[in-house]
């Protein structure tokens, strides 16, 4: 592991990315004068359009209007790439509805790679406008108080940092995805790749609160990906275990109609298509994992 990053005691460079749809000018605003207002001001920081003009922006801010929406994973890629070609050692990856309360988050991102050679992606805690942590915004299953850091299985999307180096090791996030379980996807190639995952409850990011099922591909796009994950990822034991586990979930959640519709729809499509390459996780990681509390299969 040692090879793959600089020494330790030097801080790392860092790169802002965020995907915008154009829909949120203020918002996004609001998020850019709180990135430029941390007392790091080093990160070089872009805003990718996917596929929509960009509104002005602020001084020190870059812009790249992609031609067409790539989905989350392809503008991340897009992102990261940008990030790459201008030296960034950590990509932070930041929602364009959300906002970095506290000026001091760039700087202890930096200073959280800097000490551990191991760490491979950050999970920044989500709140809403009130302080408080939804309970899917926690990333370890069981845990009621989301003021407690350590290590994880996964991340948040909404906000999240990434060494570059375990990018670099581990390959692109899945385009195919589109939107849904694209951090899982790349989360589980870190994780056996030896990388660390951490949930820092003290790197904030505010984000109003909201419902997944606000977003139109919802309900299909997690029915599929999930099976896909579970073809690409797991060792084919797992795959049956773990799709019915997730199959039994969504039913106790009682989806509506048209949602359990979508869902299964999207959940036979993955069965039906491929989504390669298959690469399966090693058993020491699955192990790994469950001493983690997550085990693959929830």
């Amino acid at each position: 592991m040692s090879c793959l990053v600089k020494d330790h005691m030097d801080t790392p460079t860092l790169g802002v990315v965020v995907l915008t749809m154009g829909d949120r000018p203020t918002e996004l605003r609001a998020l850019l004068d709180s990135v430029l207002a941390q007392d790091d001001r080093s990160a070089s920081v872009v805003v990718l359009g996917q596929g929509t003009a960009l509104p002005p922006l602020p001084d020190g801010v870059a812009g790249v209007e992609l031609p067409e929406n790539l989905g989350i994973p392809g503008g991340r890629n897009a992102g990261v790439e940008w990030a790459r070609e201008r030296g960034a050692e950590v990509v932070v990856v930041l929602d364009d509805d959300g906002l970095l309360p506290d000026t001091t988050t760039l700087r202890r991102v930096r200073e959280a790679f800097a000490a551990d050679p191991r760490l491979g992606i950050v999970s920044f805690r989500v709140a809403d406008e009130q302080g408080e942590t939804q309970r899917r915004h926690i990333p370890r299953p069981g845990a009621a108080d989301p003021m407690v850091s350590g290590p994880v299985t996964t991340y948040l999307g909404g906000g999240h940092a990434i060494r570059m180096a375990t990018a670099d090791q581990v390959g692109d996030f899945p385009t195919p995805f589109f939107y849904a379980h694209e951090e899982n996807d790349f989360a589980w190639r870190a994780l056996d790749a030896g990388w660390d995952i951490h949930y820092r409850a003290d790197l904030v990011l505010r984000h109003p609160r909201t419902a997944p099922s606000r977003h139109a591909v919802y309900y299909r796009n997690t029915g599929r990906n999930r099976v896909w994950l579970a073809k690409r990822r797991l060792p084919a034991a797992l795959v049956p275990v773990y799709l019915a586990a997730w199959a039994a979930y969504t039913l106790t959640q009682r989806p509506p109609k048209e949602g359990l519709k979508a869902w299964w729809a999207g959940f036979f499509e993955g069965v039906r298509t491929p989504c390669p390459p298959r690469r399966p996780m090693r058993w020491r990681t699955v192990w790994r994992t469950t001493r983690l509390g997550r085990p693959p299969v929830i």
